[in-house]
C-alpha cells in the first residue's frame, strides 16, 4: 500500500499555477519562483487586452515554462476574434495547451456565452491545441443551475470523443475535501471520463482567502473558512492547505475509480510563497502531523 507521504508527493507532482498579466509585470524572472517546465495558466480578466496575454505567454515560453492562456468565451466577440487570438498565441508563443471557460462577465461582448460554443468552432483542433482544460464545478456555480452543470459536463465528455486534444477538468479553489470527494464519486458514477485537477488555495491569510472566495462565489466548503474567521485573532493567520491536500491525495491514491489526479495551485497569497511550499513537498521536506495534515520544512524569508 502506498504511504501517505508518497501519495502526497505524487499528488502534488506536476502541479500547475497561474499569473495575471498585471502580476507577471511585477516578476523580474519566473525562474526565481518556479522550476523549469512548470505549467502556468494566464488569467484573462474581463475588459483586458488579449495582447497582454500573448506577451506573458511568449515570455513564459522563453523562460522555459508551459504557458496556458485562458480563453473566456463571454469576452470573445466572434469567431474571427477567436481565430486571431489563437493565431497570436500559437504563432508567437508556441501555445498548444489552453483553458476554455465561460468567463465571469454578466453580459457577453459578442456571440459566445459559454465554453462549449468556442470549442464547437473547431478552431482549437485547427491550430493544433493538444491539451484543453475545461471547468469542473464540485460546489456548483452562482452562474449556472445544477442541471446546466450536469448537461455541460456530459457535453464535454462527448466532445472529448470527437477532438484530437486531451481534455481535463480544472476546478475553482476549495477549502474542504469532503464536498470534492463526494462530487468526484458522483460524476464518475454518472459516466465522467475526464481527469480532474482540483484547485488548491495558496498560502494566504484567512482575510485574503475570504476576500477571494466571496469574489469567486465559492460554495459549501467556504463554511470551513468562515468558521476560522469568527476568531478575529485568526484573520491575519497564514493558512496552509495541508489537510485538504493530504485528504485528496489519499482519496486519489486509494480509489481506482477516482478521477482526481492532480492540483492547480491558485497563488492567492503570492506566487513565491505557494511555489516554495509546493516544491518542498516534491522534495520530501515535510512530515505528517496529528491534525490530519502535514508540516512543510521551508524558509519563506
Amino acid at each position: 500500500m502506498i504511504s501517505s507521504e508518497r501519495s502526497i508527493q505524487e499528488f502534488v507532482t506536476g502541479f500547475s499555477t497561474e499569473v495575471t498579466p498585471g502580476s507577471a509585470a511585477k516578476i523580474s524572472s519566473f525562474r526565481e519562483h518556479l522550476r523549469e517546465g512548470t505549467t502556468v495558466y494566464i488569467t484573462f480578466l474581463p475588459g483586458s487586452d488579449f495582447q497582454d496575454t500573448v506577451k506573458v505567454a511568449k515570455r513564459l515560453r522563453e523562460e522555459g515554462f508551459e504557458p496556458v492562456p485562458h480563453f473566456a468565451a463571454r469576452s470573445i466577440a466572434n469567431k474571427k476574434a477567436l481565430n486571431e487570438y489563437l493565431s497570436s498565441v500559437v504563432g508567437e508563443a508556441g501555445v498548444d495547451h489552453v483553458l476554455c471557460i465561460a468567463g465571469a462577465v454578466d453580459k457577453p461582448v459578442g456571440q459566445f456565452t459559454d465554453s462549449m460554443q468556442i470549442l464547437n468552432t473547431g478552431l482549437f483542433d485547427q491550430y493544433g491545441i493538444c491539451q484543453i482544460a475545461v471547468a469542473g464545478h464540485p460546489e456548483g456555480s452562482p452562474d449556472m443551475t445544477d442541471e446546466s452543470i450536469t448537461a455541460a459536463l456530459n457535453w464535454k465528455n462527448a466532445y472529448f470523443q470527437t477532438t484530437d486534444a486531451n481534455l481535463y477538468l480544472v476546478t475553482q479553489f476549495v477549502f474542504e475535501s469532503d464536498p470534492v470527494i463526494k462530487w468526484d464519486q458522483r460524476i464518475q458514477q454518472e459516466g465522467n471520463t475526464l481527469p480532474i485537477r482540483i484547485g488548491i488555495p495558496g498560502l494566504a491569510t484567512v482575510k485574503t482567502l475570504l476576500m477571494h472566495a466571496k469574489a469567486c462565489g465559492i460554495g459549501p466548503s467556504m463554511k470551513y473558512l468562515t468558521r476560522q474567521a469568527r476568531n478575529l485573532s485568526k484573520l491575519m493567520t497564514i493558512k496552509t492547505p495541508d489537510v485538504l491536500v493530504r485528504d485528496l491525495a489519499i482519496h486519489s491514491a486509494s480509489n481506482q475509480k477516482s478521477g482526481i489526479d492532480g492540483i492547480h495551485m491558485y497563488p492567492l497569497g503570492g506566487l513565491r510563497r505557494s511555489a516554495l511550499w509546493s516544491y518542498a513537498i516534491l522534495d520530501g521536506q515535510f512530515e505528517l502531523n496529528s491534525k490530519g495534515g502535514f508540516n512543510v520544512k521551508v524558509d519563506y524569508n
